[in-house]
């Protein structure tokens, strides 16, 4: 059973969502205000508040309200640690792939070990 409270569930479920993936790459260009993060969309800004609030509490999305405006950056730990998972899954199916490869060579007509 998969653990529901890992942190990397988390950021997948948060990722797994194309307007927050949207939000996450508006913010991969830096800081911006939620109005900001809203004015691409086509969704109004209580909903896009709540795409916020999701990839906030995935750990994905940091915010800090100043006065009346909400500003948000990337939590680059948490994209770390999805790139660390993807890094190591590809990592090991290239291995096998390698594998595969190397027993294909050998089961070749024409190989060395006929």
């Amino acid at each position: 059973m998969l653990n529901q409270s890992d942190p990397l569930n988390a950021v997948f479920r948060a990722l797994a969502e194309p307007t927050r993936r949207a939000i996450v790459l508006q913010l991969s260009r830096g800081r911006a205000s939620v109005s900001d993060l809203a004015a691409p969309l086509d969704l109004s800004l209580a909903a896009v508040v709540q795409h916020v609030q999701a990839l906030e509490e995935s750990g994905l999305v940091r915010t800090q309200k100043l006065g009346r405006v909400r500003s948000c950056e990337l939590n680059s730990e948490a994209l770390g640690l999805a790139e660390q998972w993807l890094s190591q899954r590809r990592l090991q199916w290239e291995a096998h792939f390698d594998r595969l490869g190397a027993v294909l060579a050998e089961d070749a007509p024409g190989s060395s070990s006929e």
